[in-house]
């Protein structure tokens, strides 16, 4: 019967049409290119190393062996066990003491002990440098108190040291243990803890035989951040007079003329921070997080109530990290700005700030973009393959700014030689440097480095979306392309400006790849500051450094607010 022949036929339609497409229709191969090329540019500053690192004639070799490599691996080694050991237990003693206890301003104290993570540790170095020399008003107090004239009369630790080093980086640093340390006493510990508290364990046992080894691979998590940023550094060891690996980088190339020698150098750093890595892969192997009902996230944690002294000593003892991380660096240049209230007109801070503004909103335009390209490609092509192009090209921010610089200027000079032998063989025209020592170099390096921020923060909003959009959309008729620029892209517009805030905050702070590749006279905020500290006056950058510090809190609330708030503290 006809009708029953057009009704088997649009059945038949419609089950092919709910049958599941493909996965073959998914894939588009320009988006696989795009994002194959964007690893390709990542990964190619650090293959340029391995082949510069070669390619000289060995006749620095001896001298490395003998006077930079025995002195600045071991001084690198001292400085990052410092540092792991101060974060740790700044970091775990504050995240479980804002935890397992109440006390007065505790809900206070719980996002401002993230404040340190708006100060680049550049910048506290130099305001640590003025706050305890011999001037300064630690030292003046202590000549008022006992009565010395003069610094013979008694003794006084010298802060440029690596000891002062590794107090300065782990004050600014130690958030990154914090955060960590403290979702996983949140979010895993709370039914475990309750369960040994009932079995009669004092919070102090509660604390070193459950929740401390649950929260080991959160620890270590957050100690690799670190000690990555520690490696990264340049500006605080170097103006404290600390020869670590990565200023020895810097001199070896730049007062020896070795850019062979400081490739090898940096070799040996790119070691360290691949143990990093696998010590902090290591580590995430066995963390889980198991939420319980919501009903239970809702009842107020079992904090104990403090009295005595106790309710006083530990809000101070929580304050103290805040203070030498935050405190400090505001106090001096804010004082030291106040007495500069001029330079916020001046026109070599207003050309900083222009052109710090200019280099980071291209590199979140660009980095953003990336992410937007490499995530949309690996939702399209859900392979292995694309899954590991992905993270390839996400691997830039575990390279140092100083190791991401030197390589990427061996890559541009040599991209530069060549259009320029090309174009005078075949046109008689000399080209000339065309991206080395330029801006472009600038924005290029921050935004190789700073992609995994944009991807790891437009990924988590992604995730939260519903896998069935993509066919709802397909369904009434959208390619996967119209698709994403209708339906997923509105949806993730605020994890769009959140990927966009971070990088462009953190390419403000940037100061080692910049230093390397920037063309002269290009000064951003963080060069202007560097630059006057160099010479011995670190207060004339004392306006830019109060600008640095006043964007960076931006992400540094918006993070505190994300991931220190949780839902008993407004009970």
């Amino acid at each position: 019967m006809p009708g029953t022949g057009q009704a088997n036929a649009g059945l038949s339609h419609a089950a092919t049409a709910a049958r599941p497409l493909p996965a073959k229709r998914l894939r588009h191969p320009w988006l696989s290119f795009l994002a194959f090329a964007v690893s390709i540019v990542v990964i190619l500053p650090v293959i340029s190393l391995f082949f510069v690192a070669l390619s000289g004639t060995g006749e620095d070799w001896p001298h490395l062996m003998r006077n930079v490599l025995p002195g600045a691996t071991q001084t690198t080694l001292a400085l990052l066990a410092m540092v792991a050991a101060l974060t740790s237990v700044a970091g775990v003693a504050c995240a479980w003491a804002v935890v397992a206890y109440d006390f007065p301003f505790r809900r206070v104290l719980s996002w401002a002990l993230v404040l340190p993570l708006a100060v680049p540790p550049y910048l506290a170095a130099y305001a640590f440098g003025e706050f305890f020399q011999y001037q300064g008003p630690i030292q003046s107090l202590i000549r008022t108190i006992f009565g010395f004239e003069t610094i013979r009369d008694y003794w006084f630790p010298d802060i440029r040291s690596t000891w002062g080093t590794a107090f300065v980086l782990g004050s600014v640093l130690y958030p990154y243990v914090y955060l960590t340390t403290r979702i996983v006493f949140l979010m895993q510990g709370r039914n475990i803890a309750d369960v040994a508290r009932t079995l009669g364990a004092s919070p102090a046992r509660v604390f070193w035989r459950v929740l401390l080894p649950v929260a080991r691979p959160a620890i270590v998590a957050g100690v690799a951040l670190v000690l990555m940023e520690t490696i990264n550094d340049i500006g605080a060891a170097e103006y404290f007079g600390v020869r670590t690996l990565t200023v020895a980088v810097y001199t070896t190339w730049l007062n020896r003329g070795s850019l062979e020698g400081g490739a090898q150098i940096a070799l040996l750093m790119l070691v360290l921070v691949f143990l990093l890595l696998v010590a902090e892969q290591w580590a995430r192997r066995r963390q889980r997080f198991h939420a319980g009902r919501g009903t239970h996230l809702r009842v107020q944690p079992p904090r104990v109530v403090l009295k005595g002294w106790t309710r006083i000593t530990l809000p101070v003892a929580v304050t103290l990290p805040i203070i030498c991380g935050f405190g400090v660096p505001i106090a001096v240049f804010g004082q030291y700005a106040w007495r500069r209230l001029e330079q916020f007109t001046s026109p070599e801070v207003g050309k900083a700030f222009l052109t710090s503004v200019m280099t980071a909103s291209f590199t979140a335009l660009i980095t953003v973009t990336i992410a937007l390209l490499l995530l949309n490609a690996q939702r399209l092509s859900k392979t292995r393959t694309m899954a590991a192009t992905v993270r390839l090209a996400s691997i830039g921010y575990a390279l140092p700014g100083g190791i991401l610089g030197l390589g990427l200027l061996f890559v541009l000079a040599r991209f530069d030689n060549s259009v320029d032998a090309f174009a005078r063989a075949y046109l008689g025209v000399s080209t000339g440097l065309l991206f080395t020592g330029s801006a472009a170099a600038v924005v290029l390096a921050c935004s190789i480095r700073f992609v995994a921020l944009a991807e790891g923060a437009v990924r988590s909003g992604m995730e939260k979306l519903p896998g069935s959009l993509d066919e709802a959309a397909r369904s009434l008729g959208k390619t996967p392309t119209q698709s994403a620029a209708s339906v997923l892209l509105p949806l993730l517009r605020p994890a769009i400006l959140t990927a966009a805030v971070l990088v462009f905050v953190d390419t403000v702070k940037e100061l080692s790849a910049t230093i390397l590749l920037r063309p002269f006279g290009f000064n951003t905020l963080a060069t202007y500051v560097y630059e006057n500290a160099s010479r011995g006056v670190p207060e004339e950058g004392a306006v830019a450094a109060i600008v640095i510090i006043i964007t960076a809190m931006v992400p540094v609330v918006l993070l505190s607010g994300a991931l220190v708030r949780d839902a008993e503290a407004s009970l």
